[in-house]
């Protein structure tokens, strides 16, 4: 049965990552410094060559998309954007650590949200729509590989929701530019809504080699261990 291989990969930094700062919805592009990092990552590993990119419509995902995949086609899929953080929005843990408001909704639940923004439940439901039409265009476009560009708490959703096996969501959050390799039959996501876990990207380079390996896991540990959701 065929397999429709999807490489999940999250966006480069932005200033606002640099400064600990919530900005879901906020369209903030690279900063100089997250750009100058995935291209040196493009010189280290090895990313994979691709049939189709769809991306997240925010800039940031968008001018990775293009440093990363240059010569690839580009689909925005505006399900794909980060979680809406309301009035969170633009603010910094230590501007929000105070308020009553924030500390309800660190305490989770799906139906938990930021005032004036979306709630896990919804996030889930948009990122399934998400995975729906990629696959489905995949499936009917005969695209074998693609790669997703897209923010950390949707990769997290993602794999968390629909991902086998199970991980522990802790070890979900992928560092800029870095993610997953998932792959998914038609029958597994028709009868399961699930996709199989492969390894992560992008890949270890081997010397004169056209084989690649998958970067080690113990280096893996994500930035915001404590909060998915920096975006």
């Amino acid at each position: 049965m065929k397999g429709y291989r999807i490489s999940l990969i999250r966006h480069g930094m932005t200033e606002a990552n640099e400064k600990a700062i919530y900005i879901g919805s906020t369209d903030m592009p690279l900063s100089q410094k997250g750009t100058a990092e995935l291209i040196a990552k493009t010189d280290e590993y090895d990313y994979p060559n691709v049939h189709r990119v769809y991306s997240s419509p925010l800039k940031r995902c968008t001018e990775t998309a293009e440093i990363l995949f240059p010569y690839t086609e580009m689909c925005t899929v505006d399900d794909l954007r980060e979680l809406d953080m309301g009035i969170f929005e633009n603010k910094s843990v230590s501007e929000l650590i105070d308020r009553e408001d924030y500390q309800q909704w660190l305490q989770g639940g799906k139906d938990n949200r930021p005032p004036g923004g979306e709630s896990l439940e919804e996030l889930t439901a948009r990122t399934f729509k998400a995975l729906h039409e990629i696959i489905t265009d995949m499936m009917n476009d005969g695209i074998t590989h693609c790669a997703v560009i897209t923010h950390a708490g949707l990769i997290s959703n993602m794999m968390s929701c629909f991902g086998i096996p199970k991980y522990d969501p802790k070890d979900l959050n992928a560092l800029p530019g870095e993610g997953f390799d998932i792959i998914v039959t038609a029958q597994m996501w028709l009868t399961s809504q699930a996709f199989e876990v492969l390894g992560i990207v992008p890949y270890n380079k081997l010397p004169e080699s056209d084989e690649y390996s998958f970067v080690d896991d113990s280096s893996y540990t994500g930035m915001y261990d404590d909060d998915p959701f920096f975006e």
